[in-house]
Order: structure tokens, then C-alpha cells, then sequence
């Protein structure tokens, strides 16, 4: 397993580098915030991802998609992460793509995925049901109703919820509330008849909801794959997302340690640049050495998702931890060693921390990984 970049997957990531700095900097971010954007992203920037061809990347060509593998998916995301580019990317062609590959019957996959590869077709997928993630926790029920279900319950912090064209909701069929047993997924149009969603705005001014499903009429072909069997791949798709948010994560925080020692050489105190203080230095290096590691740990899991999917969830585990420890670490120190000014809102150095800060509980914090990681290697 070769732990560099091949030539083409260098040449997307200058590419994708190059037209997210240029079409959305984190001072785009910073519009959307400020104007409280109604949908949180820019259409026409999802339109111009679509047309690159960043929503197919990981899709078959037989649906319209590129078949580049997670990889080249994953230094897409990566670029994402250095700019805080807001967009349906990772709900719809990571998390989303990824529930109707794994799960979805060939008919479905037909019918969806080329609208999923030509940016036409959103998704959202609505798990969490508590303010902690636990994936196989789930009260949400579908029921049988003659020819089709019904489906009711609560679902909190969908990412992308009020404005994905679909929702790929998680829901019951059969078993305890904690069982990974009796789940299924049904695809759900936000306009449906009893599917109230409440916009929610994270710190990090992304986008998120808060959805109530009211005995909602399920047709039987909006189940994903088999009622009650969404068990046996669901854990697949939150593990690609695990590894996706990680890659992002890792963008960020080169962003922020690229800043940061731009600042220290940059700032001057006592008639010298603080770059040139002992103790501030051996900070910087400590966090070269953290971010290299993580490189390595994410491309190998990125890798792991096309090449040992047999390893995918303690490599999935592994990432997210490791990511969220160091997303974490990096924007403290970055925001301390900016000094008080790293603290206001005048630095865009502020946006990349409280962005670190939810993306560490997106699929799972560090608690959480630690936990399964060691439960994965026997202990």
C-alpha cells in the first residue's frame, strides 16, 4: 500500500486547490454567515463541483460517475477542508452515494445515481436520534400499512437536512431500540406529506437540522435494498464517511498550521519575530510531527475503502480519532499562539477552530473511537 499521491491524484488535488481558493475561500464562509444564507451554500459553486465531476467521483461510470476510487474523492475533500468550503459534497456524493452503492437494489442504484453523479439529486442521511452517536440506537419506526409503511419518529443534527432534495432516513422495522438487527433506510423527498424539519445552525455556521417524521406514507420501493436488513452495510457507509470528514479534517488543519507559522514569522515582539522564541517553536514542531503521522493515516484508510475493505472499520476508527485529537490540539494552539487577536473575529483563524469543533462529532468523537477501536483490536 503506497502511502503517496499518484500523478493523478496529485493533479485533481492542485486542480480542486486551485478553483476553491479562487471560488470559495473561507471569506465565502463568512458571507453565508453573515447574511444567514436560507440554504447555506452557494448553488452555483455545487453546480460547478458537479460539473468537475466531484459528486461521481467514487461512482461506476455505468451510472454517469468517474470511478475514481475514495481517494481521489478523498484529496477533493481535503481541499474542502483548507478553504471551509460549504456544500452538499460530503451529505450527497460521500455519505449518501455511498447508502444507495452499498444498499441500494439495481433499480434504485439506476435510478438515483445519475442524479446523484450530475449534481441534480441532494441527500442527507438521518441517523442520530440523541446528542451523542450511538449509529445502531434507533427508536425511529417504520411499520407495515398495507401495501407500504409508515414511518414516525425524531431524528437530530442531520447534516445538510433543510435543503437535501432527499433524506435517507434510518429507521426500525423490527428488534430492541439498540440492536444493529431489523434496520432499514427509506429515501424520503423533503416535501412529503408529515416530515417537519427545524433548521438548525451550527457553531461552525453549516448547515444542520432537526427532522420529525409524522406517520409518513413510505411507498415500498423508497426502501433501500431490504426492509430490515440496512444492518449489514449501514456501518459500511458511516465508516466511509468516518474516513471522508477525517481527510477534510486533515485539510483544515494544514490550513491552520500553514497560517500559524506564516504568523510567527510574521509577527514581531520585543524588536524580533515570535517565530524566533524556543518555546514557540518546539510548539510548531510538535505539530509537524502530529500532522505528518495523520497524512499517513488518512491516506491509508482512504486507500484501505477501495483496496482492503476488509479493514475498513478500524482503519475508519482510527482516522476519525486521530483527526479529531489533532483538529482539536492544532486550532487551540493556532488560536493561542495568534495571541489575542487569534481569539476575535477579525482572523479567519476562529472559523477553522469552531469548525474542528463540530466536525469532531460528526459520525463519532474521540471517546467513541477510542472505545470501538479497542473493542476492533480484541480488547
Amino acid at each position: 500500500m503506497a502511502l503517496v499521491l499518484n500523478e493523478e491524484q496529485r493533479l485533481l488535488a492542485e486542480t480542486a486547490r486551485e478553483f476553491l481558493q479562487k471560488e470559495a475561500p473561507v471569506s465565502a464562509l463568512r458571507a453565508l454567515r453573515n447574511a444567514r444564507d436560507p440554504l447555506g451554500y452557494d448553488p452555483e459553486l455545487w453546480r460547478q463541483m458537479a460539473e468537475l465531476g466531484w459528486a461521481s467521483v467514487i461512482l461506476p461510470e455505468d451510472v454517469g460517475g468517474l470511478d475514481f476510487g475514495f481517494s481521489g474523492l478523498g484529496v477533493v475533500l481535503q481541499e474542502t477542508g483548507r478553504t471551509l468550503a460549504a456544500s452538499p459534497l460530503f451529505a450527497t456524493a460521500v455519505v449518501g452515494a455511498s447508502a444507495l452503492l452499498l444498499g441500494g437494489s439495481e433499480a434504485q442504484k439506476a435510478d438515483y445515481l445519475p442524479q446523484v453523479a450530475a449534481g441534480e439529486l441532494t441527500l442527507a442521511l438521518a441517523l442520530e436520534e440523541s446528542h451523542h452517536h450511538r449509529p445502531h440506537h434507533i427508536a425511529t419506526r417504520l411499520e407495515r400499512s398495507g401495501d407500504g409503511f409508515l414511518l414516525s419518529g425524531e431524528k437530530l443534527f442531520v447534516l445538510d437536512g433543510h435543503s437535501a432534495d432527499a433524506l435517507l432516513v434510518v429507521a426500525r422495522s423490527a428488534g430492541e431500540t439498540s440492536s444493529r438487527d431489523g434496520l432499514s433506510v427509506v429515501l424520503v423527498p423533503r416535501d412529503t406529506s408529515g416530515v417537519e424539519i427545524e433548521r438548525t445552525i451550527m457553531a461552525d455556521s453549516r448547515n444542520a437540522a432537526n427532522i420529525r417524521f409524522n406517520a409518513v406514507s413510505i411507498a415500498s420501493n423508497q426502501v433501500i435494498g431490504t426492509e430490515g436488513e440496512a444492518g449489514r452495510w449501514l456501518e459500511d457507509v458511516l465508516d466511509r464517511g468516518r474516513i471522508a470528514m477525517a481527510a477534510e479534517m486533515l485539510g483544515s488543519v494544514e490550513e491552520v498550521f500553514a497560517r500559524t507559522v506564516a504568523w510567527l514569522k510574521e509577527r514581531v515582539q520585543f524588536g524580533v519575530p515570535i517565530g524566533s522564541f524556543q518555546a514557540l517553536q518546539h510548539r510548531a514542531a510538535s505539530l509537524q510531527a502530529e500532522l505528518e503521522l495523520a497524512r499517513s493515516v488518512v491516506l491509508q484508510a482512504l486507500t484501505v475503502v477501495d483496496e482492503q475493505p476488509q479493514q475498513l472499520a478500524i482503519m475508519a476508527s482510527l482516522a476519525k480519532a486521530t483527526l479529531n485529537d489533532l483538529g482539536r490540539h492544532a486550532t487551540n494552539e493556532a488560536v493561542q499562539m495568534h495571541g489575542g487577536i487569534g481569539v476575535t473575529d477579525e482572523l479567519e483563524i476562529g472559523f477553522f477552530l469552531k469548525r474542528a469543533r463540530t466536525a469532531m462529532q460528526i459520525l463519532g468523537d474521540t471517546g467513541f473511537h477510542k472505545n470501538r477501536y479497542a473493542t476492533l483490536c480484541g480488547y
